[in-house]
């Protein structure tokens, strides 16, 4: 059996981030990749100079046309921009059952333009984390969803605790905004147990894109059928290796390297 994933998320014309990441991902995790797109961007590693929103209908019948051939095996969402959106593509989730939902909330491109309406973030609660496995948000991100102050590592484990209240399986709150000088720490919580997978910290500004290369690479393992635990293990590694040997283009925050962890990590399991 192929495993399947679909990334319900939006373009990026400079291919570092969005669906561009997310089908690199998946493919180099071994797992076909499938495409919903939800709004078409302008961008390059300097910013975002457009965002163009797809129509309700496109969005839903493409949604329509992968789960009544291509049944996905995971499912993740990156930028959904509007409440109106949202609520479609939960609805549609819903509807069809898709299982091992991984939500990436992204509302802040790297260079600080917004990628999701502030009405939004109430319809994501409310529609899309009661039916998610994971959600992995940074701290900006946590910081939004949940109302809190997040300064130290206790306050983002109050954070996913109010997190996983909404209905979410599991939470993950990425280090990379942390304030631990010489490692990253990505917290994990499933309900009963934290996890701390911590990496050292590499000073590069091309980062672009590393959020949405983590929930794919979640995504694509929850499909082939590992547990949530080994999936967050696998990403934080992959996107580690994605960031240490950064291919260094754009004239900004350039894209991270999806082949690093198969080129340059000889323990790399190919499975």
């Amino acid at each position: 059996m192929i495993a399947k994933a679909l990334t319900i998320a939006g373009s990026d014309s400079g291919g570092g981030a969005g669906i561009q990441a997310d089908l690199k991902t998946f493919q180099e995790r071994h797992v076909f990749g499938m495409s919903a797109i939800t709004a078409v961007t302008a961008q390059n590693t300097l910013g975002v100079q457009g965002v163009h929103p797809l129509s309700i209908e496109g969005i839903e019948q493409q949604i329509d046309s992968i789960a009544t051939d291509l049944y996905p095996d995971a499912v993740k969402t990156g930028m959904l921009f509007s409440s109106e959106i949202t609520r479609a593509v939960a609805d549609k989730m819903k509807h069809y059952g898709f299982k091992n939902i991984v939500v990436d909330p992204v509302m802040i491109a790297k260079g600080g333009s917004p990628l999701l309406q502030e009405e939004a973030v109430e319809q994501v609660k409310a529609s899309l984390l009661p039916i998610a496995s994971v959600i992995t948000p940074n701290l900006p991100e946590a910081e939004v969803l949940t109302g809190m102050k997040i300064n130290d590592l206790n306050d983002r484990k109050e954070a996913a605790k109010v997190l996983h209240s909404l209905g979410v399986h599991s939470v993950v709150i990425k280090g990379g905004h942390g304030e631990e000088q010489h490692k990253i720490v990505d917290l994990l919580f499933n309900g009963r147990d934290f996890i701390e997978i911590d990496h050292q910290r590499l000073e590069t500004k091309h980062t672009h894109g590393t959020g949405c290369t983590f929930a794919a690479c979640v995504t694509a393992e929850l499909a082939k059928g590992s547990s949530i635990e080994k999936a967050v293990e696998t990403a934080s590694e992959f996107v580690h290796y994605a960031i240490k040997h950064t291919l260094e283009i754009g004239g900004g925050h350039g894209p991270t390297n999806h082949w690093a962890f198969r080129t340059y990590d000889q323990k790399v399991v190919r499975s």
